[in-house]
């Protein structure tokens, strides 16, 4: 009896090694094996599949996918006063591979946990940054890193009126040390620019915000 397979992990999961196995939509692939590697909290999978080339030939291959569930992001700004919030939080992966301290501006975001993306950007705001954001604009959803890791996350932004009082946010039980950051939009461009924003979802918020959203050029913000 395996964890994860046909008894529940400790997240009470079963049938792990099933993920993948019905897929149709591409008659140029064929699963032919699910080997869970891990699911400790998330689940790291190697599949082994078929695929047909562009020339008709078919090789075997495997790939590792990480799942850790889809996720949701929110930019929040204040059109009038031209500034956004942000968060501020330490990231254990970015300091290993080569952040100065693995203190990263951010969006607020979060897994969606079973929660519906929108319903789940209300939470994570809430949590992280004292915001209750009421009905947020939904924007774009977006793969972060398709080649390993099967996350989609769901962009949105809305407007807020006055940050909330300094204080620390997050869930304590799961760890989180989060404080919020104002800045004014110009100088979170320039810190896309000088490496003081290295986040991709925040960048990504952030260029939508001044192409397409309350700070673009054409002077309807």
């Amino acid at each position: 009896m395996t964890a994860g397979l046909d008894t529940p992990d400790r997240r009470g999961r079963t049938r792990l090694d099933q993920q993948g196995r019905d897929l149709t939509g591409n008659p140029r692939v064929r699963v032919r094996e699910v080997e869970v590697l891990s699911c400790d909290w998330y689940v790291l999978r190697k599949t082994t599949f078929d695929y047909q080339h562009s020339d008709g030939h078919w090789s075997r291959q495997q790939r590792e996918t990480y799942d850790r569930g889809d996720g949701a992001t929110i930019l929040l700004y204040n059109a009038e006063r031209r500034t956004v919030l942000l968060t501020r939080q330490f990231r254990f992966p970015a300091y290993v591979n080569g952040h100065p301290d693995g203190m990263l501006l951010e969006t607020a975001a979060g897994l969606l946990d079973g929660d519906s993306p929108v319903d789940a950007i209300r939470r994570e705001a809430a949590e992280e940054t004292g915001h209750d954001i009421g009905t947020p604009e939904h924007l774009f959803d977006l793969y972060m890193s398709p080649g390993s890791v099967t996350e989609r996350l769901h962009f949105y932004a809305a407007p807020y009126d006055a940050p909330a009082p300094q204080a620390t946010h997050g869930v304590a039980a799961e760890g989180e040390d989060i404080t919020t950051v104002e800045l004014r939009f110009t100088d979170a461009l320039a810190m896309i620019r000088s490496g003081a924003i290295a986040d991709a979802k925040t960048v990504v918020l952030l260029q939508w915000a001044a192409l397409h959203g309350p700070f673009r050029p054409d002077g309807l913000a």
